[in-house]
């Protein structure tokens, strides 16, 4: 299968990564979560060539992950982060906590703190019926109307 070919196929695990599967576009987010909103300073904090920066952010921006516009103090513009961009947090937070747990022998550089209380963020899978915290072992996958769709238009 083709790269190209991904993102249509009837998974919601294939079809992000279209989006989000390179190293770069997920740092790219890290940073806007961060309060990197300028084009020249994802550049400099990424060393990245232009090129390929302005590709991920239009990319961001095709997918209305990021908006471009005008600053709110200046005459330049700036990338703001969307609804459907602030969804990613969980995302690069679970990937955080595998790092940490797996590719962190000191420990964490960075926590992540509740500001209400300082607790430590984390990402938690549960049951949306129980709340049950979940693990790969509890699940088990099924057709969901998406994939029956998909099939429905195969077969006419």
């Amino acid at each position: 299968m083709r790269y190209e070919e991904l993102a249509e196929q009837p998974c919601s695990i294939t079809r992000p990564l279209v989006i989000l599967g390179d190293r770069w576009t997920l740092v790219i987010l890290k940073y806007c979560f961060a309060g990197v909103r300028r084009f020249n300073a994802f550049q400099s904090a990424l060393g990245i060539s232009r090129s390929r920066l302005q590709d991920r952010l239009d990319r961001l921006i095709d997918h209305g992950i990021l908006v471009k516009q005008k600053a709110a103090v200046g005459a330049y513009e700036e990338y703001r982060l969307t609804s459907k961009g602030h969804d990613i947090y969980p995302i690069l937070m679970a990937i955080r906590d595998w790092g940490d747990t797996y590719m962190a022998p000191e420990g964490p550089p960075v926590e992540y703190r509740h500001r209400g209380c300082s607790g430590a963020a984390h990402v938690r899978l549960e049951c949306d019926c129980c709340a049950e915290e979940l693990t790969a072992r509890d699940i088990e996958p099924e057709p969901g109307p998406g994939l029956r769709f998909a099939a429905g238009q195969a077969a006419g």
